[in-house]
C-alpha cells in the first residue's frame, strides 16, 4: 500500500480527493466536522514537507449544475480554522481562473477547489474531465475513502494521468484499509459481526463475504424481522421483506453449514406506532400482535448481545440494534455501543462502519473507546463484498 509517508512533496504541488461531504444547517453551517478533521493529518504531512495542496471534492447532490446549498465555499472557514491557516477558494474546478490560482500557489498555501459534482462529467468518470483536474498538482492522494468505490472522475480515473511514483493515498484511506485487512484477514477470533439495518436486501452479499470469516454473526435491527417471519415467527406490522423471506432461509442454513453461530433477537420493545410518543411493552419477538411493531431490542437480546460482544476479540459493527434516534427506543443500540467499548478496553479489535453506528458511537461519545471509526459507510460495506475498491485499485 503506497502512502503519503513514500513521497517528500518539498517543492511539490498536491492535487488532493477529500471527502468533504459535510452536513450543513439551513444557514449553510457545518453541523459535523469529522470528515474535515479527518483529513487535517494527511495536509499537515504535505505542508510541512514544504508543499502547496490543491483540495477537491463533492458536496450533497447537485442535479442541474451549481445551486448554493452545495457550493464548498460555506466551509472554507471550517477548513481554515481545522488546519490553523487561510484556505483560498474557487468558484470553479476546471475554470482558466482556477487552473491559474492553482498554478500560482506558493509553497505552504492551500486552495479549495469549487463542488466537483457541477460538472456531469464528474460521476460519469470522464476521461477529459479527470485530465483536466489533474493539471492542478504534480502528485495524486486519495484521501476520500467515503467515495473510493465510486469509479468517478477524481477518485478513479485521474490517477492514470501521474505516474506511479507522483500518486499515493493518504492518511484516511491507509487507515481504512489498514483497518478493514485486520478485521477480514488478520482477525483474532472469536471474530463477530454485528449486522443491523432496514433490509436484508442491502445486506445480503455482507452476510455472505462475513460468513467466510466470523464465527459470530449478531443480527439486529429492521431486518431481524425477516428472518423471524423466516422462522415462522410472528411479527406484527414490523418492517419485514416478504420477498426476501426464501434468502433469509438459506443465509441460516449456509451459517449453520459453515459453522457460524447466528444470533436472531429472542424479544423485543414493540409499538403500536412508529413514534417516539407511541404506547410501547416488551415482546417475544416470535409473538408480536397484530398492530404493533418492533422497534428496538428486548432486555433479554440485550444481555445476550452484550455476552458475545464482551467475548470476542475481533468486532465489526454495521448497523443499529432499533430506532435510537428516538428516546424510547435506543436502548439496544445504546447497550451494545457500551459493550463495544468495554470489549475494546479489554483488549478487541473494534471497527465501527456505516452511517448509523457511527452516528450511535457519535451519540454516546464512545468514539475514542473503540479502535477504529469509518468514514464511509458505503465504501466500506464494498470493501468487504468485493476485496477492493476502484479508488485503491488506482493508486495501487
Amino acid at each position: 500500500m503506497k502512502t503519503i509517508d513514500s513521497i517528500n512533496f518539498s517543492g511539490k504541488r498536491a492535487i488532493i480527493r477529500v471527502d468533504f461531504n459535510v452536513p450543513l444547517d439551513s444557514t449553510f453551517k457545518v453541523t459535523d466536522e469529522t470528515r474535515i478533521k479527518a483529513a487535517i493529518p494527511t495536509l499537515k504531512k504535505i505542508l510541512k514537507d514544504g508543499g502547496s495542496i490543491v483540495l477537491m471534492s463533492h458536496l450533497g447532490r447537485p442535479k442541474d449544475g451549481p445551486t448554493n446549498k452545495c457550493s464548498l465555499s460555506h466551509i472554507v472557514g471550517n477548513v481554515s480554522k481545522a488546519l490553523g491557516i487561510n484556505v483560498s477558494f474557487v468558484d470553479d474546478c476546471i475554470s482558466q481562473e482556477a487552473f491559474d490560482r492553482s498554478a500560482g500557489l506558493k509553497l505552504g498555501e492551500v486552495l479549495l477547489l469549487e463542488n466537483l459534482r457541477f460538472y456531469k462529467e464528474e460521476e460519469k468518470g470522464d476521461e477529459n474531465f479527470a485530465k483536466l483536474l489533474s493539471k492542478h498538482g504534480n502528485v495524486y492522494v486519495n484521501d476520500a475513502f467515503g467515495t473510493a468505490h465510486r469509479a468517478h472522475a477524481s477518485t478513479a480515473v485521474i490517477a492514470k494521468f501521474f505516474t506511479r511514483e507522483n500518486k499515493c493515498l493518504g492518511y484516511v484511506m491507509a487507515n481504512e484499509v489498514a483497518s478493514i485487512d485486520k478485521v477480514l484477514n488478520h482477525a483474532a477470533k472469536p471474530f463477530t459481526a454485528i449486522i443491523g439495518g432496514a433490509k436484508v436486501s442491502d445486506k445480503i452479499l455482507i452476510i455472505e463475504q462475513l460468513m467466510n470469516k466470523a464465527d459470530n454473526i449478531l443480527i439486529s435491527g429492521g431486518m431481524a424481522f425477516t428472518f423471524v417471519k423466516a422462522m415462522g415467527g410472528n411479527i406484527g406490522k414490523s418492517l419485514c421483506e416478504d420477498d426476501r423471506l426464501q434468502t433469509a432461509k438459506d443465509i441460516l442454513q449456509k451459517a449453520k453449514e459453515k459453522g457460524v453461530t447466528f444470533y436472531i433477537p429472542t424479544d423485543a420493545i414493540i409499538a403500536d406506532n412508529f413514534s417516539n410518543d407511541a404506547n410501547f411493552k416488551e415482546s417475544k419477538i416470535r409473538e408480536i400482535p397484530d398492530g404493533w411493531m418492533g422497534l428496538d431490542a428486548g432486555p433479554e437480546t440485550i444481555l445476550m448481545n452484550a455476552d458475545v460482544i464482551k467475548n470476542s476479540k475481533t468486532i465489526l459493527w454495521n448497523g443499529p440494534m432499533g430506532v435510537f434516534e428516538m428516546s424510547n427506543f435506543e436502548n439496544g443500540t445504546k447497550q451494545a455501543a457500551l459493550a463495544i467499548a468495554e470489549a475494546t478496553k479489554n483488549g478487541a479489535y473494534t471497527l465501527i462502519g456505516g452511517g448509523d453506528s457511527v452516528a450511535a458511537i457519535n451519540k454516546y461519545n464512545l468514539a475514542d473507546k473503540v479502535s477504529y471509526v469509518s468514514t464511509g459507510g458505503g465504501a466500506l460495506l464494498e470493501y468487504i463484498e468485493q476485496g477492493s475498491l476502484p479508488g485503491v485499485k488506482a493508486v495501487e
